[in-house]
């Protein structure tokens, strides 16, 4: 497996955006060793300047130059920016994290999630492209490959509550000026989304194929099915946009191999890395998006037996996840972490919140 040096050159494109922000910050929190690192932004931001562990480090533009003596990119700019520079960076010796969909479904490039298919990296031993994948896929895996590789899911239904955070902080910016708007009884502005977002929840707003599904389901199943290297494991979902800033919610119902219990279920979620069970039925206190804004793990909890699927094959979970960070920027860090001359193991607070009511 390739490794980096002891302390590599790091730059990050996309530094001014929500995910770009979010990735120095989770460097800065994590001590990651580094030499130097290098800023780039659109245009408009070449010269500003972002602090980094006390100094400010300025934004730089895109060039041929750039793609020079740099070790690891962190890439969230964008799928077009990501399919012409990606490569750049890669041919001239680095290894690329990217946090687009430009090269999910390339076989070239592992897709991968640290809690999930870590021996993808193994193979990597030269300079290469590395997929990050989809926040909802992200999110939803975390807690469900646990049980995936205890019990075996054989089919899993998903709806996913999506925040603002997923379309940019552009479009955070636009949820919260609705609602300052609402508040003074102006005109909302709804140039990101083209409708009403304050109070309301639509459809998510990639496009929709001949089949009716639109990006963001279709690729909870592609995705899933290539991390978990299975053709056979059955996946639809109903993906739309609510009215939260940050932090990715879903419902999931699973149907397994086997039969199991509630019991079982728990104890597996219980030791299961990047997972925090927030269970307490006789509190109604579950996993929420506000409990989940800012943090590592993915919240887990609603866990309850489906009496739909027969046998004790069925079970139901409610997820929240940080979009930000476990569904973009925590992951592309993490991934980095795996090619350091020594990798870390990812610490996880295994503090659970959980109480069963009979």
């Amino acid at each position: 497996m390739m490794r980096l040096p002891n302390h590599p050159s790091v730059a990050i494109v996309g530094a001014t955006g929500a995910v770009g922000r979010e990735m120095l910050a989770i460097l800065e929190s994590r001590a990651f060793p580094l030499r130097s690192l290098r800023l780039f932004a659109s245009p408009r931001s070449a010269g500003s300047t972002i602090r980094f562990r006390g100094d400010a480090v300025a934004c730089e533009v895109l060039s041929d130059r750039a793609v020079e003596q740099v070790d690891l990119v962190l890439f969230s700019a964008g799928k077009e920016t990501s399919k012409e520079w990606a490569p750049r960076f890669r041919d001239a010796g680095a290894i690329v994290i990217d946090n687009s969909s430009a090269f999910r479904a390339d076989p070239a490039c592992p897709l991968v999630v640290p809690e999930v298919n870590p021996h993808a990296l193994d193979a990597v031993d030269q300079p290469t492209i590395i997929a990050n994948p989809n926040c909802s896929t992200i999110i939803a895996l975390v807690a469900v490959t646990p049980l995936h590789r205890a019990i075996g899911v054989e089919r899993m239904i998903a709806a996913t509550y999506q925040a603002a955070s997923g379309a940019g902080a552009s479009a955070m910016a636009e949820l919260e000026s609705q609602a300052r708007s609402w508040t003074r009884d102006e005109p909302l502005d709804t140039r990101i989304f083209g409708r009403q977002y304050l109070f309301n929840v639509f459809s998510h707003n990639s496009a929709i194929g001949a089949d009716g599904y639109n990006e963001e389901e279709r690729k909870l199943l592609t995705e899933t099915r290539r991390m978990w290297e299975s053709n056979s494991v059955r996946v639809s979902a109903t993906c739309v946009r609510v009215p939260t800033l940050r932090a990715h919610a879903e419902a999931l119902h699973l149907e397994f191999a086997r039969a199991t219990s509630e019991h079982e279920i728990r104890a597996f979620l219980a030791t299961a890395p990047g997972v925090r069970v927030v269970d307490d039925r006789a509190s109604n206190k579950f996993p929420e998006p506000l409990d989940a804004a800012g943090q590592d793990d993915v919240l887990v909890g609603r866990i309850r037996m489906d009496p739909s699927v027969p046998d004790q094959r069925g079970a139901a979970l409610f997820v929240c996840g940080d979009q930000i960070r476990k569904g973009a920027a925590l992951n592309a860090v993490q991934l980095a972490e795996w090619f350091l001359p020594q990798p870390r193991t990812r610490t996880t607070t295994k503090s659970s919140e959980h109480q069963l009511t009979q």
